[in-house]
């Protein structure tokens, strides 16, 4: 097989929200990312966030591609000492995160907004502007996981410049693009994997990044931005990118 990255259709994508296949995929991912360590992953790109944020406002937070918000809450629960007052609001185009985890967050002090839009619609501004309509200017940070590998380069571009415009923060963490990374998408049968994640698992690594593909496709400004691209853990690639001097 080559190393080219190839963009296909994952199996979970096309299933409805009820789908039990789908469900049961959703409680794989789970499993996913305790095996790629990506909570711990986000939590340590993400710990110094608050640093340049008002004191006198919560930190707006964006999570692209979110799903049922599980994942995003691990990383809230171990944050919430620092971060304790959180504006957070999930996207995703299906409707997917139950009152029980929006319960969870707001134990931490964090309140959620869920938006039930296709990124790229929220990309290209057909669906309005969440922030311009509630008079917030940018999200202080936009974070996306296991999400950016479902675009084509091209869309890629796209969204990233979008959220240039509307972000003072981003970090995506992705699966990397390797045999390795390979070798273990075939084995997830053996965490109890069902036949969905186990074929879409495969398909997430040929459509992974290595090296400083995101970064090539990151078109803002380099002296408004500092960006950095690196591997994290076994199977992981992330792209982190501050603005410089935030406003």
């Amino acid at each position: 097989m080559s190393m080219t990255r190839i963009v296909g259709s994952e199996i979970l994508d096309g299933l409805a929200a009820d789908d039990p296949a789908a469900r049961r995929s959703r409680r794989d991912l789970r499993r996913v990312h305790r095996v790629m360590g990506t909570r711990s992953i986000i939590r340590r790109a993400l710990r110094g966030t608050t640093a340049s944020v008002p004191d006198n406002r919560p930190l707006r937070v964006l999570e692209l591609g979110a799903g049922d918000g599980s994942l995003m809450l691990g990383v809230a629960r171990a944050l919430a000492p620092t971060w304790p007052q959180v504006e957070l609001t999930l996207l995703d185009r299906q409707d997917l995160v139950s009152l029980e985890i929006i319960e969870n967050y707001a134990r931490l002090g964090w309140t959620v907004l869920v938006q039930v839009v296709d990124a790229l619609e929220w990309a290209a501004g057909t669906t309005g502007s969440l922030q311009k309509a509630n008079g917030l200017g940018r999200w202080d940070l936009i974070v996306a996981n296991l999400f950016l590998h479902h675009f084509e380069d091209s869309q890629l571009a796209v969204l990233l410049n979008s959220i240039t415009e509307k972000s003072n923060g981003f970090f995506a963490c992705e699966p990397r693009r390797t045999w390795f990374s390979l070798a273990g998408s075939h084995l997830a049968g053996l965490i109890g994997a069902g036949a969905v994640t186990r074929e879409d698992a495969v398909l997430s690594v040929h459509a992974g990044f290595r090296d400083k593909e995101l970064s090539a496709l990151w078109s803002a400004d380099p002296d408004e931005w500092q960006v950095q691209e690196y591997s994290a853990g076994l199977f992981s690639h992330c792209l982190h990118a501050e603005r410089v001097g935030r406003s």
